[in-house]
């Protein structure tokens, strides 16, 4: 059985989806219409802009689904999914690829959940932390017992738990999960508090918008963060959709249950093999690899 699992935010680079523009009319057309929706040439910075241009939230974010969501358009035929699942971001990717959302309403979703994030970070600073190296449940009872506003994050593979919060009660958590034998648990260059109660604002936000966009019946279930699950009912991925920013990532246990249910070749659309390197921690026995694309 066939799955695509689309990254989230961390796998830009830049000259992401040049190849395609290049090659693919279809491609092209998307890509130009993104530009009139957003207001402004993302293309440009995409294809030759600098990595610090690229790393801006309300441009990363945007940046990020156009590559996933154009390459999973130019598979065509090719691209026949028994399930999808994204990575925080990569979920909207999802949810264009298997149809439930339309291009545009996708992309102005992501467009607005860029800025939300942006403003909830301003409000409310904070930063992430990778743990490696412990169980999950040591990670999870530390956050428990730590001052301040601290939880776990992203579940991207075992032993790999990223916890997310204050500034202080992040450094605190390092720190006594050091010494509870975490092999690393360092700060992240990122712009803020992503998947904990600091987003808020941004949910809060991004929900009603989520409100007022039109979600179809899937052509195949996606598999959601919140909760780790196949979804294919319309409403209830828009409930869960709402939930995203201030839940954790659940993606070892989205993985665990694709497998279950009777995943074994994953295909990662879009920029960056995150995703494949992922994989290849939770279930060595299932392929995992990049959705190739012939143009």
């Amino acid at each position: 059985m066939k799955s695509y699992i689309f990254p989230g935010q961390g796998a830009q680079f830049v000259g992401m989806g040049l190849d395609l523009f290049e090659k693919s009319a279809q491609a092209q057309e998307l890509f130009l219409q993104a530009n009139e929706i957003l207001g402004f040439a993302i293309t440009d910075i995409m294809f030759e802009g600098t990595p610090e241009a690229l790393k801006q939230t309300k441009v990363t974010q945007p940046a990020i689904f156009l590559h996933s969501v154009i390459k999973a358009r130019v598979l065509g035929d090719g691209f026949q999914p028994a399930a999808v699942a994204g990575h925080s971001l990569g979920e909207f990717s999802a949810l264009v690829a298997n149809k439930t959302l339309s291009f545009e309403d996708g992309l102005r979703l992501v467009a607005q959940r860029a800025g939300a994030m942006q403003k909830a970070c301003e409000l409310n600073p904070g930063t992430m932390a990778a743990v490696l190296g412990l169980e999950d449940s040591i990670v999870e009872d530390t956050c428990k017992n730590i001052d301040g506003i601290v939880v776990a994050a992203n579940y991207n593979c075992p032993g790999q738990l990223v916890i997310s919060g204050e500034l202080a009660a992040v450094n605190t958590a390092c720190d006594v999960l050091k010494e509870a034998g975490a092999r690393r648990a360092l700060l992240l260059p990122v712009g803020g508090a992503f998947h904990s109660p600091l987003m808020e604002p941004a949910r809060e936000q991004l929900a009603a918008a989520i409100a007022n966009t039109t979600f179809n019946k899937p052509i195949a279930p996606i598999y959601q963060n919140v909760t780790a699950s196949a979804v294919s009912n319309p409403d209830e991925i828009k409930e869960n959709l709402m939930k995203q920013l201030t839940a954790p990532v659940r993606w070892t246990q989205t993985m665990q249950q694709m497998i279950t249910d009777g995943t074994t070749d994953f295909y990662e659309v879009g920029p960056g093999k995150v995703l494949q390197g992922l994989l290849r921690k939770i279930d060595r026995t299932v392929n995992a690899s990049a959705a190739e694309i012939e143009v």
